[in-house]
């Protein structure tokens, strides 16, 4: 039987930023989390971690740390770098068996369309849900949509085919650089249309 995974989710992280999608389902952007609330969300994370059976070691507890306090997704040398500021030995592999453990642990997604990590903020999902990914900036919203996931990944067996994990990602362009597009282009002329989000499933 799993062990019953803590909401890292608006309480915890970022109140309001939780919005309902409609009364079925919801989705949440990864925004950063600062003080108290990211000190709450490391000790939730260090209790499952517990009941598991496991450890969140200083060096695990670290680099969930800096994800939550990005608040979207980031690259593993980014993470590396910021590492070395605070512990100028740091080595990638120790950093990569982090994100390992991490991963494992439900506690994070691997973004694979832009090679990243962001953090999983709504831990009481059994599945993940469906990602909308910014190719742009990074940041990341997490779809909670059941149904629709349920019938998306019937037609990609009807069609033959097996994911090979439970990521689902759609790569898109988020509300803040769409409209930074639209400011680079004024008073220039009309701003370009952003291309509509394309769906890739991933591990």
């Amino acid at each position: 039987m799993k062990t019953a995974k803590p909401s890292l989710d608006a309480t915890a992280l970022h109140g309001e930023a939780h919005d309902h999608a409609h009364d079925h389902g919801h989705a949440h952007s990864h925004d950063g989390a600062q003080g108290a609330s990211l000190e709450s969300a490391l000790a939730m994370a260090e209790a499952y971690c517990r009941a598991r059976g496991e450890k969140l070691t200083p060096i695990r507890r670290k680099v969930l740390e800096l994800l939550l306090a990005s608040g979207r997704a980031t690259k593993a040398y980014s993470l590396l770098d910021e590492m070395r500021q605070i512990h100028p030995g740091s080595a990638p592999p120790t950093v990569y068996r982090a994100l390992d453990f991490l991963l494992s642990a439900g506690l994070i997604h691997r973004i694979e369309s832009i090679n990243a990590f962001a953090v999983c903020h709504d831990l009481t999902q059994c599945q993940h849900g469906i990602l909308v990914v910014c190719q742009q900036c990074g940041n990341v919203t997490e779809l909670h949509e059941p149904k629709l996931r349920q019938a998306l990944v019937a037609q990609i067996e009807a069609a033959g085919y097996r994911l090979a994990g439970d990521g689902i990602e759609l790569k898109g362009l988020c509300a803040q650089c769409q409209a930074n597009q639209a400011n680079q282009a004024a008073p220039g002329g009309q701003a370009g249309t952003a291309a509509a989000p394309e769906a890739a499933a991933h591990s």
